[in-house]
């Protein structure tokens, strides 16, 4: 067999993205079983399973990830060819999007993101993944398996668009019912409190620790915690405190029993970028999911007051 169907590169490609027979069936519009019929026709021709099953999904062989660079090559070379970069239509597209975020994003962004979506694109559905260390966030944007990370990854350089999306401005948060901290929060205060540290990835929070060595300020840190809904739920029922970004804090705020003052000592704030890798900068659906997610942060800037 003469591999002439640009629809069995296409299949190895995307089985590849997504290590899954179903999910690669559903990312190109086709029916399970055809995506199986082209994986035999391809196995075939290699005389190589090419992908085998494993806990993880569908693992490539070595002769499978020796085949991706030239594949993927002949892509975009065809692609190139034939004008095949058709224009995205929202209102038609069943695309799942997949993007990378933190626990943060996910409650300030994603709302009004999905609401956004059911108006205008229907039949678009979102995955999001964990934003994980920088090295394997870039691994899942360069390969496909992510459209769009949104956080602070500084590490992100050659081969990563970014677009600022907000800037983000530290504050405490505290119970409501702190015993001794009510109308404000002073340096001898924050010093001499119990805190929760998070250490949630792609959340800055390594500006907090620097700046406070860099300042000689002392945090006695009592509990330490990956992710900030389990910090807030701490929070809301003792006598702790942690740094926490203004725009989460404000939502807190708005749900919960907490209050939130600003911090005893200058600090930083820090840019919260999208990102996306260059191979995908032209793709009009991750271009439009941008410019919606950039348009809805724009528009959400002007309702957070001042504090």
């Amino acid at each position: 067999m003469t591999i002439t169907d640009t629809r069995l590169l296409s299949v190895f490609d995307e089985i590849h993205k997504t290590r899954s027979v179903s999910r690669a069936a559903e990312a190109l519009g086709l029916g399970q079983p055809a995506v199986s019929v082209a994986l035999a026709k391809l196995r075939r021709h290699f005389g190589d399973p090419l992908f085998v099953r494993t806990s993880a999904g569908m693992e490539p062989t070595p002769l499978g990830e020796e085949l991706l660079g030239p594949i993927r090559t002949a892509l975009d070379a065809v692609g190139e060819a034939l004008g095949r970069r058709s224009l995205f239509e929202p209102t038609l597209s069943e695309r799942r999007f997949r993007i990378c975020m933190t626990d943060i994003s996910q409650l300030v962004i994603l709302p009004k993101l999905w609401s956004q979506l059911r108006a205008t694109a229907p039949g678009v559905r979102i995955e999001v993944l964990p934003l994980a260390s920088a090295g394997n966030t870039a691994q899942l944007l360069e390969t496909g398996a992510a459209d769009l990370a949104i956080g602070f990854m500084p590490q992100l350089d050659a081969g990563f668009y970014q677009q600022v999306l907000f800037r983000q401005h530290y504050v405490v948060l505290a119970s409501a019912d702190h015993s001794r901290i009510r109308a404000g929060l002073d340096l001898e205060q924050f010093q001499t409190e119990d805190h929760v540290v998070f250490t949630t990835a792609g959340t800055g929070h390594q500006i907090i620790d620097q700046e406070l060595a860099r300042q000689g300020i002392r945090r006695r840190i009592a509990l330490t915690i990956p992710n900030f809904l389990g910090a807030a739920f701490a929070i809301e029922r003792t006598n702790l405190l942690m740094i926490i970004p203004r725009r989460l804090g404000e939502l807190l705020r708005g749900r919960g029993e907490f209050s939130i003052f600003p911090l005893p000592f200058p600090m930083p704030d820090y840019a919260v970028k999208q990102h996306w890798h260059e191979r995908y900068h032209h793709d009009h659906g991750n271009r439009w999911l941008r410019i919606m997610i950039s348009e809805l942060v724009s528009e959400d800037m002007g309702t957070l007051p001042n504090i």
